[in-house]
Formats: C-alpha cells, structure tokens, sequence
C-alpha cells in the first residue's frame, strides 16, 4: 500500500480544525469553558500544536506553504475566541440587567455576628469608671500642642535631658503630638481655679517602637488639687484603685522616682495578679520576675514650680498627680505579650476578649 501524502494530511487536519473550531466555541456557556476550549486549540498541547509537528514529515519546498497555513489558522482561532468571549460576556450583562432587581436592605441569608468593644477600650471604660466613683471629672484637651503646654509649663526647661525620654513628632509650626496627658492638667490650672480633680484620657504619641511600646498609644492621668493634699492622700487614691480595679485587698507600692513635674516622684506597684495564691501570698512569675510585684504607673505630688507656672499659689494650695499606659493595664490584666497585638486589628486575637 502507498504511504499517504504528509502534506495532504496536514490539509486535511487543518481543514477540520478551521471548520470545527468555532461551534465549539459557541457552544460553551462560560468564560471558563471557552477558555478550556480555547486551550485545547492553541495550548502546547493543544491540536494545532500537534498538526504544526508533522511538518517535519512534508517535502521541504512545501514547508513553507503549510507554515503560512497554520499561522493563519491560528489568528482565525485567536479571532473567533475573542469574539465569543466579548459576546459571552455581552449576554451576562444583559442577563444581569434584565434580571429582577436585587434589595441590598434585605437582611443577610447567614447569622451577622455582632461585634465587642477593644480590649483597651474596656479598660479604659473601667478605668474611667473608678475614678468617676471617688469623685474625679474628665477633662480633654489637644492631641496637637504647643510645646509650652507639653515641656515648659510642666517643668521641663529647655534642651533639659528629660525631655530625650520623650521624643516626640513635631510640626512646622513648633507644636508637636503630646507625648502624655498632661497637657490637660495644664490647660484646666490654667482656666479655672482650685479645687480641683480630673482625669484626662487620651492618646498619646512618641517615637518608641518595640514590643512593649508603640509610636501611639493611650494614657490617662488623674491629678487633684487642693489645700493641704499630701502623699497620704495620693496612696490612698492609689490603694482604692487598686481595690477597685484588680480586687480587694490587692497591695500597693511606691519606690522613689523622677519626673520633672513632681517632687516627690515615684513608681507605683501592685500585687501581681497572676501569681496570687488564694490566701493572698504571691509566690513569684516569671511575668512579674518572681518579685510578686508589677509595676503600673508613675505619679507624684505636683511641683510647686507647675503650680506657680499655672497662676496656683503652692503655699495655700497643692496637689498630686498620676499617669498610666491604657496598653499595659491591658496587657497586665489580659496577658497580652506585645503590645503590636493591640494595634493589628487580627479578629483572631480580638475575638478572645
């Protein structure tokens, strides 16, 4: 039997393939189904491919010819497969379109699970809470301030090396983010007269970035004044927040520290919550490092130089105040490891609280 013309088979294929492509295009019903189609055609294993490899077997002066062929097969191919595609998609927007129309008010098909406050603003709430009850008001004051109102009035002179704890983000116009609440005890000496109590919650901004601190984060500062205040007075407030706020009994110390506008100035420290027996004995963690104490905020009794700074006679009247990071009361209470936790919105995590 003679062996069939190589070039004549190559025809015949290509023949089929220019008359059989385009029902099949048109007959499918996604842009997904006339894409596989499309890849049957023109992919690397596709049917023209496997035509285009007998060329090898046709005489080489008529290589050429078949190779024009193909060629033009395929841009047939490449055409027909565009206009499909535009007029699938034509009909899927007049389907939509003509469609009944869709009520965005209807509730949902699936439960909408409803949301809950941010664990900072929890402890906020409760934070805020306890001071109101012994009789503090809230003021607020500027997130944006003048540099008088953050450094100057509180007593921090100039270029003094206190003011490096904190650095801050300044503007053009010498004001800068307060790098604590305490521009509000400012502003209320300023405008009314003593007596006087008010916390001030707040954010506030710093440039420090770590696992337990962050360029923004949250304070609140409680400061009162009056005649004859003393530190007696500010560790009873102290004792009574504590009660307060991590239960009766909870313990509470002051170990010495500096802050320029108090004097004298001291750490405050709580019984750790964590290691607490039930009888009250803290047998040591490694979050409070086996001290039995964690450290919770700063305070002081007000520097007669503020008062001055403020129109406030020292010799009549004087005053305490207190500050604390909203982030680490929550990280205390909640066992939270690094503060960024708080910041990243992953509903994994705020879904625990």
């Amino acid at each position: 039997m003679a062996e069939s013309d190589p070039t004549a088979t190559i025809d015949r294929a290509l023949a089929d393939l220019r008359n059989g492509f385009l029902p099949r295009f048109q007959a499918a019903s996604t842009e997904q189904a006339l894409r596989d189609e499309n890849a049957k055609i023109l992919g690397k294993k596709g049917e023209l491919t496997a035509i285009l490899k007998q060329l090898g077997q046709a005489p080489p002066e008529g290589r050429k010819a078949i190779g024009e062929k193909v060629n033009a097969l395929k841009q047939e191919v490449e055409a027909g497969f565009d206009k499909c595609l535009n007029d699938l998609r034509r009909k899927q927007r007049e389907a939509e379109l003509s469609a009944p129309p869709f009520d965005l008010t209807l509730p949902a098909r699936m439960p909408v699970t409803a949301g809950h406050k941010h664990p900072i603003a929890m402890v906020r709430e409760d934070v805020v809470a306890v001071f109101r009850q012994l009789g503090f008001a809230v003021f607020d004051g500027p997130e944006i301030e003048h540099e008088e109102n953050n450094f100057t009035m509180l007593g921090f002179p100039p270029d003094h090396p206190a003011t490096d704890m904190q650095d801050s983000f300044w503007t053009k116009s010498n004001k800068l983010l307060r790098t604590h609440t305490s521009n509000v005890q400012i502003r209320a000496m300023t405008s009314l007269k003593p007596p006087m109590a008010f916390i001030a919650p707040g954010t506030v901004f710093r440039r420090d970035d770590d696992a337990t601190h962050s360029p923004m984060f949250h304070q609140i500062e409680a400061f009162l004044i009056d005649r004859n205040v003393t530190l007696a007075h500010l560790k009873g407030v102290l004792a009574e927040f504590a009660n307060r706020l991590y239960g009766p009994g909870t313990p509470v110390r002051l170990r010495p520290s500096y802050f320029p506008f108090v004097e004298p100035g001291a750490e405050v420290d709580i019984g750790c919550v964590f290691c607490k027996q039930p009888d009250g004995t803290r047998a040591g963690c490694s979050l409070c490092k086996h001290t039995g104490w964690i450290e919770v905020l700063g305070c002081g009794m007000i520097h007669p130089v503020v008062l001055e700074n403020c129109g406030i006679d020292p010799d009549e009247w004087s005053g305490f105040a207190l500050g604390m990071g909203l982030e680490r009361i929550a990280m205390l209470r909640y066992d939270i490891p690094n503060i960024k936790l708080m910041f990243d919105n992953d509903p994994r995590f705020l879904a625990q609280f």
